[in-house]
């Protein structure tokens, strides 16, 4: 019988070994595109210009600090390269997956268009040159551009392989032009040429800022490698090396022309003539096929560039408008529909846009791409996720920073407008994302960021000495499933929203063995009804023989640190054959110093047509808040909790009373004193209410409060034997009022303060 499995594993390993040919290594693919794409149109069409007005301390400077920037970025982008799987989109893919899908699409859209302007840049530098070179088709600069634009998008959607392999002979062209400009260059070295061009002579306008601005987008081209990631061998030590490598190697070629240029011709011939370096090479039309040469090879990066970072932005389908640019063509999967748009993002910035126009937009773009890409890294490593394991070692968490804030700084310096229009692009971008509600696919570090933050956050609040006057409700709300009691986990949401935290604690009693695999399932449900109704709420879930065992297990290892449950919101018995079991379980709280919400609500509304309005939110009871004063000690906590519902914005038309009943007339004006003072000194708007009265306390609240959308009444925990007493009292209390909170205070919180 014929080995089938055999041959299918012998023409998978077969294609593979043909898909892995065909991409590149170190040289090919990232040192030569990154070198390519640094010495190119500013190097040779506008250095000379920096140079004649920053002076060469103040051009070296520039490069100095330009190849720090661009150090430190390919510093952090080593790292995360060299700690996740690099697949294609260059900086999209890293940024995404570190900071999330809001700055990875952000910076999706950013790095697109500025790779796709790019390609303008580098033509419309190559028709400056061309025009230069042969005045006679200066008026035809537009047509030859697009011309050009045209070949350049020809080329590349061929395929990237054969763009490459140009890139080769290109390269060599390049190095010969750099020879000739060198040899030219040192016949011609004069020291009186040198000292006059040492300081810098200005035009008006001009400053060392707008010149950093004219040469940084000469530098940007390390991201070139970056961009081709999806086709190179093994990106994680191709990117590194090869661009680590064309960073070292071009920053010593804009060195040592800076010396060389100021020392081979004056400053006004620097300025005013944009050939100034072939006129100095000994070979000149080197230096025009040089020119020619490494335009041609920039536009070319950024032609290939710019699709592949289209395409993987659209595959992770961030918008799903784009996802058409996701296809690719080919076994080499060429993104052809996306080389379609760049071409025509170039041509349009060709019809419309300038050489020194188009410069610093593309600074911005790129400089904000640089500062996330190592702010990416600084969170990478100092929120010490255990996942972020980069096998590039000379990356601290201190040079992303020092990197990041450097790409801040400088954009500001060269034109606050453009660099403050830039970051609101930015976070506009990050905002509609967020909105839009667009979850990625991938991990990212943001849990980690969180979990960072958390962590030292609950470390210090554990250092804290703690004070009543911070004292927030950590309520822990026995809700069941939700579904089956909906008032007790509502109401705990009322009163915690943006104040405290709330758990909603399910209890599942009886045989664990039966009990504990179906675990999950409670907690699902859970998750379920909170994102149902919209609740800021944690859900758990535990699995106990008994019920009581299961409260105290809850409320004595639930939380941590100082975000233990300080208040338990628990249903009252709904008959009294429950009040033993009903005060036994309080009893426990109250020994554990927990204080105890217990919710008596009559003729429950589960139904959701009686229990939501036409908006879908649960429908708030008409009527005052009554907070019924016996004293500080169930007191404290009961006006508190009408506060926070009061804060709601729905519960806003709901005023807090304070009631109490006096059975001289003549205490009336005193007590109500006293009431009026408890609200200002705890700066709590309420309605003082003091009823005279011989009537059993029973009779008296039903009346006053028969109206009220929210009764609060205190009680205390009873003793062993007196369950039944206590909920016979509190049920002739209560009455017929439709809403009860019974509360029980355990105190840590004062109104004073």
């Amino acid at each position: 019988m014929p080995d089938y499995g055999r041959a299918a594993l012998s023409k998978k390993t077969s294609g593979q070994q043909n898909s892995q040919s065909s991409k590149f290594g170190t040289f090919g693919g990232v040192f030569t595109p990154c070198t390519l794409t640094i010495l190119g149109v500013i190097m040779f069409l506008r250095f000379g210009q920096v140079v004649g007005q920053a002076g060469i301390w103040g051009s070296v400077a520039i490069v100095l600090v330009a190849t720090l920037i661009t150090t430190l970025t390919t510093l952090s982008l080593s790292a995360i390269a060299t700690n996740t799987r690099v697949r294609g989109g260059g900086a999209y893919f890293l940024i995404s997956r570190s900071l999330g899908v809001e700055f990875g699409g952000a910076i999706g859209i950013l790095f697109f268009l500025a790779q796709a302007i790019s390609v303008a840049l580098y033509i419309l530098g190559f028709t400056e040159a061309l025009s230069a070179t042969f005045p006679v088709l200066a008026s035809q600069s537009v047509m030859i551009a697009s011309l050009v634009n045209l070949a350049v998008f020809a080329c590349v959607y061929v395929g990237a392989g054969w763009t490459i392999k140009v890139q080769y002979g290109i390269l060599g062209v390049l190095v010969a032009s750099l020879a000739s400009f060198y040899g030219g260059a040192f016949t011609d070295f004069r020291i009186e040429s040198f000292q006059d061009n040492l300081s810098p002579r200005f035009l008006d306008g001009a400053n060392v800022f707008t010149m950093f601005a004219l040469f940084f987008p000469a530098v940007t081209g390390i991201m070139a490698g970056a961009n081709m990631s999806g086709d190179l061998a093994n990106p994680s030590k191709s990117i590194p090396r090869g661009t680590l490598a064309a960073v070292g190697a071009t920053a010593l070629v804009y060195l040592s022309m800076a010396v060389l240029l100021g020392s081979s011709r004056s400053a006004d011939e620097l300025v005013g003539n944009r050939m100034v370096i072939r006129d100095i090479a000994v070979w000149p039309v080197l230096i025009t096929l040089g020119v020619f040469a490494a335009t041609l090879s920039s536009a070319l990066g950024s032609m290939m560039g710019a699709p592949r970072i289209l395409q993987a932005f659209a595959r992770d389908e961030v918008f799903s408008s784009l996802r058409f640019f996701s296809s690719g063509d080919g076994l080499a999967n060429e993104p052809r529909r996306a080389c379609v748009l760049t071409f025509g993002i170039a041509q349009v910035c060709i019809l419309l846009g300038d050489l020194d126009a188009i410069a610093p937009i593309i600074t911005m773009f790129f400089m904000i791409t640089y500062g996330l890409l190592n702010l990416a890294t600084f969170y990478e490593a100092v929120t010490k996720n255990p996942s972020y394991r980069p096998t590039f070692k000379f990356c601290h968490w201190s040079s992303s920073l020092l990197g990041a804030a450097s790409c801040l700084a400088v954009m500001f310096l060269i034109n606050w407008t453009w660099a403050a229009t830039s970051i609101v692009v930015i976070g506009l971008l990050h905002w509609f994302i967020r909105y839009r509600e667009i979850e990625s696919r991938w991990g990212d570090l943001q849990s980690g960021i969180i979990f960072e933050r958390t962590r030292k956050s609950l470390l210090k609040l554990e250092e804290e000495v703690y004070h009543p006057k911070n004292w927030r409700p950590i309520v822990m709300a026995l809700s069941g499933t939700g579904w089956t009691r909906p008032h007790i986990p509502i109401y705990g949401y009322w009163l915690t929203s943006g104040h405290g935290i709330l758990t909603l604690a399910h209890v599942v009693s009886g045989d664990l063995e039966d009990h504990a695999e179906r675990r999950d399932q409670y907690e699902k449900t859970l998750r379920n009804f909170i994102a149902n109704e919209h609740l800021e709420a944690f859900p758990v879930v535990t699995c106990n023989e008994f019920l009581s065992d299961g409260i105290e297990a809850l409320v004595q290892c639930h939380g941590i640190g100082g975000l233990r449950p300080n208040t338990i919101l628990l249903g009252w018995p709904g008959a009294e054959s429950k009040a033993e079991a009903f005060g036994a379980n309080i009893r426990l709280l109250a020994r554990m110093r927990r204080s105890i919400v217990a919710a008596r609500f009559l003729a429950q509304r589960t139904d959701e047509s009686d229990a939501m309005d036409g908006e879908g939110h649960w429908s708030i009871p008409t009527g005052t808040i009554d907070v019924w004063w016996r004293g500080m000690d169930n007191g404290a906590l009961m006006l508190l909790l009408a506060h926070l519902l009061h804060r709601n914005e729905r519960w806003r038309g709901n005023p807090i009373r304070v009631l109490r009943v006096v059975e001289n007339a003549q205490a009336e004006a005193e007590v109500k004193q006293h009431l009026i003072e408890l609200g200002t000194s705890s700066r709590i708007d309420l309605e003082p209410k003091v009823i005279v009265s011989n009537e059993s306390a029973a009779k008296v609240i039903q009346t006053a409060s028969a109206d009220a959308a929210l009764v609060l009444l205190g009680f205390q925990t009873p003793d062993p034997g007196e369950e039944v007493d206590l909920y016979q009292r509190m049920e002739v209390i209560a009455g017929n009022l439709p809403r009860v909170l019974l509360i029980d205070s355990a105190g840590g919180m004062t109104l004073e303060s």
